[in-house]
């Protein structure tokens, strides 16, 4: 199982992101997929989960109405659209399936 999260990057406050994680090794349109962030110092935190179909998703209330998590199960890739961020959202997002994590991607949201 590897998953391969990019698209992090330093954006000023209110702007946009997209991330993309690459999955590969398993049959990725059989599992749920999640992101998570983690700032230094405190516990990973759950952003967002999708169903194996993509049909169903949840957000954590921190995001709601400013992330949409979505999949391209041909493509083996899953991403989160980040819009309208704030300076909370700073943090280094992963993407995870079951036990299995990604290195993460680093984003900074700073004017």
């Amino acid at each position: 199982v590897q998953l391969a999260e990019s698209g992090g990057g330093l954006v000023q406050p209110g702007g946009s992101l997209r991330l993309s994680c690459a999955a590969s090794g398993f049959a990725f349109t059989w599992y749920r997929m999640s992101w998570y962030r983690q700032v230094p110092g405190k516990e990973r935190e759950l952003v967002a989960t999708i169903s194996s179909g993509g049909g169903s998703t949840h957000y954590a209330d921190s995001v709601k109405g400013r992330f949409t998590i979505s999949r391209d199960n041909a493509k083996n890739i899953m991403y989160l659209q980040m819009n309208s961020l704030k300076p909370e959202d700073t943090a280094v997002y992963y993407c995870r399936r079951d036990d299995y994590w990604g290195q993460g991607t680093q984003v900074t949201v700073s004017s």
